[in-house]
């Protein structure tokens, strides 16, 4: 008996895709025919399904909405561009960090099985929507949260934990320009900023959009005691190239994500001769080395973007600006990244589960 046995399946009359394209799709706006719920209630998860993608109804005493117990994960499938299988990409990581997040929420923890077999039993539900071209993929949205109808400061009792999927091509059409925050601080020490919960997103919306409207696409996000220390880029981890070297801010004070992505980057660009410093680097060192000529390119990282380049970096008036003709270390790792992801490589890491 697994749990695959206890979802109960309910199916859509009729598939959306007989009226979409997935080329057509935008990250986000498009999803899949099928989703997979489950209910935390009296200490134990229950009530497993998968039925068709639907509106939720929850009470306006919902505890998500108003004390922000909420957390989700970004995780990607793809398909072999040759043998047409289809892969989940690093799903046992994903799910370690999806836990470490609800347990620094104060929720309860999904059960690996649930959790893994509820995804994989969804996506062989919607196996049409995974998509056949290269760098597409489907995007898959496990998320949970306080659905108790209480208002009172204190842990839920009852939560939902919820997947829903959307097919998705690039996720950014250029590279992006950096405004360096010196006032708006992402996460503290101490705080929840290595978790991917909600609060965290929202708090950044709005120094984002102040960035915006002076012509930039993302924040660079600094240390909140000094201002001084490169945190992440917008929603993903940052890396810097040094010539032979590449240097990332360290996760040490709990303060950064632990990207998947940023990790696999890593361990690819070793396996490709760089040296990897995973330590604190200051925008003052970044402007000095910059001037110098020895900063040659930055680029972020992350479930969704993958490796986005940076064409810019603004702190205050002053901007640099990366020639596009010297990029090479984030191009290169991206080929090596997305040839294993769809098949033209060998996953020599075993980062790849098969649905």
């Amino acid at each position: 008996m697994t749990v695959t046995d206890d979802i109960k399946i309910t199916r859509a009359r009729e598939s959306k895709l007989k009226s979409l394209s997935i080329e057509d799709m935008h990250f986000g706006h498009s999803f899949s025919d099928h989703m997979f719920v489950a209910a935390y209630e009296d200490g134990k998860w229950q009530h497993l399904e998968i039925k068709p993608y639907q509106p939720i109804t929850v009470s306006p005493a919902c505890s998500a909405f108003h004390y922000g117990q909420s957390i989700f994960e970004g995780i990607k499938a793809f398909r072999d561009l040759k043998t047409k299988d289809i892969h989940i990409f690093r799903l046992n990581d994903h799910f370690k960090r999806f836990n470490t997040s609800a347990k620094r929420m104060n929720m309860p923890e999904v059960p690996e099985e649930i959790f893994k077999e509820g995804i994989m039993e969804l996506i062989r539900m919607d196996e049409a929507w995974v998509p056949d071209i290269h760098d597409y993929s489907l995007y898959i949205r496990p998320f949970m949260f306080a659905s108790e109808a209480f208002i009172g400061v204190r842990p839920a009792t009852k939560y939902e934990f919820m997947v829903i999927l959307s097919p998705t091509g690039p996720y950014y059409s250029k590279p992006m320009r950096l405004f360096a925050e010196r006032h708006y601080v992402r996460a503290s020490e101490g705080g929840v900023g290595f978790a991917k919960n909600a609060g965290n997103y929202g708090a950044a919306m709005y120094p984002t959009s102040l960035a915006k409207k002076n012509g930039f696409d993302q924040v660079l996000w600094m240390d909140a005691k000094e201002h001084k220390y490169v945190q992440e880029c917008g929603t993903m981890n940052i890396f810097f190239v040094f010539g032979n070297t590449v240097v990332t801010p360290s996760l040490g004070e709990g303060t950064i994500l632990d990207g998947v992505t940023r990790m696999s980057i890593i361990w690819l660009l070793k396996d490709m001769g760089y040296t990897v410093e995973e330590r604190h680097l200051s925008l003052d060192e970044i402007e000095e080395r910059y001037k110098k000529g020895e900063l040659t390119e930055a680029f972020g990282t992350g479930t969704a973007a993958v490796i986005l380049m940076i064409s810019g970096l603004a702190d205050g008036n002053n901007e640099m600006k990366f020639d596009e003709r010297k990029w090479k270390v984030g191009p290169a790792v991206k080929i090596e990244l997305d040839s294993i992801r769809e098949g033209s490589a060998p996953d020599k890491y075993g980062w790849l589960e098969k649905i």
